[in-house]
This record gives structure tokens, C-alpha cells and sequence, in this order.
């Protein structure tokens, strides 16, 4: 998902569409004042060549009007365009067409005489359904659009890019690699993806979780062992090293690898052979070594220093996902996408106050928890931090403008609130205009104090 700048406050517009000048003048004086850009018609025919299909923006249209009526620009719009938002106006003795309008895909329909604010409503809460739709429209592209590798490795932040060119660079040859980060942010995806991208594809891929593995059973599991080579060693058993000839083996959390098993990995790591328990024998390996940490290995004491210098040969930091957090939406919507797979669910709307909600976040547990959050959102589990699993995404009770406004509250003190009361962030993440922000905390109720000193 592109952050907010991509959809500048000077793109939110409004075509008003009407015969009649004096209304035209004055309801477009009342959405300027609201920090709107509005382009007037005269007449429907003048909105025929808009570049509907990516425009950020309203169509607001009287139905009664000379030549092209108002239903008729509508269904061409929503022929072009099927999620373009279309208001229309309507006379008193309009109504149950403009009913019908809205079985065939008008978003609202306002009824003369109207205040101005009224009109505002509506085309606030149709712009931010229009900015839902192209950002949803702007990931799928983005994430249709990539290469394998990209598709893996979510993000445009500089930090990613850099890690995917460096796994391009490096994935055809040899080389061990040294992978660090911090847990959940992806070490494993990353060693998959030196295998998958190398020469080594067709062979076997063999994950060993090093702090999983038992310390008795740990030597057995890496090296094998013969038939007889200790008590219930009943038959020979092929070790993980040698079960990934040809391919590569992948050492997860090696910061927990036993210290006496380490001497023995540095001896197979540069011998590039191995012994198995209870025998003499050489047993060659043709194995890319792939290592993983959480930890700082560098003069760790309970890590040897030749063993972290041998697996040091290249090393890929992979960055926390609070370090990408332009990446957060871009990654959420594919995880999402993913999870829609899995349990055949649809997507619901990611509103403000979520996107808010996963831009605030520390992300502890990285893409990990990410990915927990986009599956229960997906199952209708998550509506935000703070909620509970079974809440509804429906705010407050009363009429629909009470339960609007109750909504746009809490999303400008929340966003004032993750701003530290600056307000020039705030309604630049808002999508507003400063006068417009002023204006809907007064509206709101929402004191000046919350601001802070309104820098």
C-alpha cells in the first residue's frame, strides 16, 4: 500500500455536475471552504472524457437536467469505473428513482433542499471509500506486478530492496551465509529463497531447528549414526547433513547449538565431509551451509569465535518490520491476500483506524505477528489493538451521523495522539487540509489541548 502522500489532498475532488449556476456556485464556495478541490459542469456531457478510472474523487450529479440526465451519467461512470462513487441530487418528487439509483449503484443520493454540510458528509465519507479502493487497487498491482523474489520478500523500503539484491547476488554462488534478526522477521524465508534462486534448487532443502533438537539426540540428528553405534541404534540412519547433498542445509537459532557439537560443524563446514556415529568412515558432503541468529555472536562466549568467523563469509541482516514501517500496509494487504487462500474468506476493508492501528504498532514479533493479526483479520477475529476478537467493526449506537462522527472522533484523537499533539503530521496523514482539521475538531468537539501546541 502507498503511504498517504501518494494520495494528495490536492487529487480529493469533487465534479459537481449541475444546469443550474447559482447552486453550482454556492455549493462549490461550501466545499472549498472545507479544504476540497471541486471542478463544476454544466452539463453531464462535459464529464464523458474524465480519467475515471484512477481519479481520487467524486461525482456529485443533479438527475434532472437537459440532455444527459443524471441516472444516465451514473450508469456510463459506473460502466467505466464500477466502485466510482456517484452522488446524486434529487428533487423532492425524485425520490423513489433516486432509490432505484441506488439498487444500480449510487453511493448516496441527497434530497433539495439540502445544507451545505450534509453534502459534505456524504462526500467525505464516499472519498475516503474511494481512497480505500485505489490504495486496495494500488497493492494488488504492486504485488501482481512483482518477480518471484518480491513476492517473498514484501516491501519498497530501502532496507528490503537492498536485502533482495543482495540474495540476487549472492544465491547462484557457494558461499556460506550468516543470516541475523530479530525473531519473526523472516530468516528462514530468506534462506529458501538463496536455495530456490541458486544452482542447488533440485536438491533437498533441510531446515534444522538447533534449539528444538534434544542434546542427546542433537550429534545423531546432524551426523547419523551405524547400525550398533550405541545402545538402540538398532540400523544405520542417515544423518540431516548428509541428507542434503546436493542441496543445502539451513541452521536455525545456531546461537543454541551445543558448544562441544560446534568444533564438529567447523570441522564438516570446512572439510565438507563428515563421520558418522560409530564409524571411521569420510562421508563427503556437497552442501551450501546456511546459518541463522537472533543473537550477536561476535564475541560471544558460549559461541565459538572460529566457528561464527567460518560462517561469517557473507552476512544477511534482515531489518525489523518497526525499522520498514511504510512496508506495514504493502505486507499486511498480502498476508491478508494469502490468509483469503487459505480460508476462502473475503477481505473486509482496512478503514483508517486499523491502518493507523498497524502503522503504531512496535511489531514485537515481526512479520510473524503480523501475519497472526492479517489471519484473524481475515476471519473477522481483529478489529484493531485494543479490541476484542469477537467486536464489531460498527461504532457506537444512534443514527448513522451520530455513529459517523463518534467514528471521525476517535480517529483524529487517536491520530493527534500518535502524532505526540503535533497537528501538522496529523491532518497530513489524515489527508486534510489544516483548516479542514480545525474545522472538524470544532465540529467534534475535539479541544484544542489535544493538539498540543498545534506544531
Amino acid at each position: 500500500m502507498e503511504d498517504s502522500s501518494a494520495l494528495k489532498l490536492q487529487d480529493r475532488i469533487v465534479h459537481l455536475v449541475d444546469d443550474d449556476a447559482d447552486l453550482r456556485h454556492a455549493l462549490k464556495q461550501s466545499l472549498e471552504l472545507e479544504g476540497l478541490s471541486v471542478v463544476c459542469h454544466s452539463s453531464a456531457e462535459d464529464v464523458g472524457d474524465l480519467p475515471l478510472r484512477n481519479l481520487y474523487g467524486v461525482v456529485v450529479s443533479d438527475i434532472r437536467m437537459p440532455g444527459i440526465d443524471g441516472l444516465t451519467l451514473m450508469r456510463r461512470i459506473l460502466g467505466i469505473d464500477p466502485t466510482m462513487p456517484v452522488v446524486l441530487i434529487t428533487g423532492h418528487g425524485d425520490v423513489q428513482m433516486a432509490v432505484e439509483a441506488m439498487r444500480a449503484g449510487a453511493y448516496d443520493f441527497i434530497e433539495k433542499p439540502f445544507a451545505a454540510n450534509r453534502l459534505f458528509s456524504v462526500v467525505e465519507r464516499a472519498l475516503e471509500k474511494r481512497r480505500l479502493v485505489l490504495e486496495n487497487r494500488s497493492l494488488r498491482n504492486a504485488l501482481e506486478g512483482s518477480d518471484d523474489l518480491s513476492s517473498r520478500l514484501v516491501g519498497r523500503n530501502p532496507g528490503i530492496q537492498r536485502l533482495r539484491a543482495q540474495i540476487s547476488a549472492v544465491a547462484d554462488t557457494d558461499a556460506d551465509v550468516l543470516i541475523t534478526g530479530e525473531t519473526g522477521t523472516g530468516k528462514e524465508v530468506v534462506a529458501r529463497a538463496l536455495h530456490d534462486f541458486g544452482p542447488r534448487r533440485k536438491g533437498n532443502f533441510v531446515a534444522i531447528n538447533c534449539a528444538a533438537l534434544p542434546a542427546d539426540i542433537f550429534e545423531s540428528e546432524l551426523f547419523g549414526h551405524e547400525a550398533g553405534a550405541f545402545t538402540g541404534a538398532q540400523k544405520l540412519r542417515i544423518g540431516k547433513l548428509e541428507h542434503a547433498n546436493g542441496g543445502t542445509v539451513f541452521l536455525d537459532e545456531i546461537e543454541s547449538m551445543p558448544i562441544d557439537l560446534q568444533a564438529k560443524l567447523l570441522r564438516a563446514i570446512e572439510e565438507r565431509s563428515i563421520e558418522r556415529l560409530g564409524s571411521n568412515r569420510q562421508v563427503p558432503l556437497d552442501v551450501r551451509f546456511v546459518a541463522a541468529t537472533k543473537a550477536d555472536l561476535n564475541n560471544n562466549p558460549a559461541f565459538r569465535t572460529d566457528l561464527y568467523y567460518r560462517l561469517n563469509v557473507i552476512t544477511l541482516e534482515i531489518p525489523a518490520l518497526r525499522a520498514r514501517r511504510d512496508d506495514i500496509p504493502l505486507l499486511f494487504f498480502h498476508l491478508a491476500r494469502e490468509a483469503r487462500a487459505r480460508y476462502r474468506r473475503e477481505i473486509p476493508d482496512i478503514t483508517p483506524q486499523i491502518e493507523a492501528g498497524l502503522l503504531a504498532h512496535d511489531w514485537p514479533g515481526n512479520v510473524r505477528e503480523l501475519r497472526n493479526v492479517a489471519d484473524r483479520f481475515v476471519l473477522g477475529m481483529w478489529a484493531g489493538f485494543g479490541s476484542e476478537p469477537d467486536q464489531s467493526l460498527e461504532i457506537g449506537t444512534g443514527s448513522l451521523s451520530e455513529r459517523m462522527d463518534a467514528f471521525e472522533r476517535d480517529v483524529i484523537r487517536a491520530e493527534i495522539s500518535r502524532n505526540g499533539g503535533a497537528l501538522k503530521p496529523t491532518y497530513e496523514n489524515l489527508g486534510v487540509s489544516r483548516k479542514g482539521l480545525y474545522e472538524k475538531m470544532r465540529r467534534l468537539g475535539i479541544s484544542s489541548g489535544d493538539g498540543g501546541d498545534g506544531s
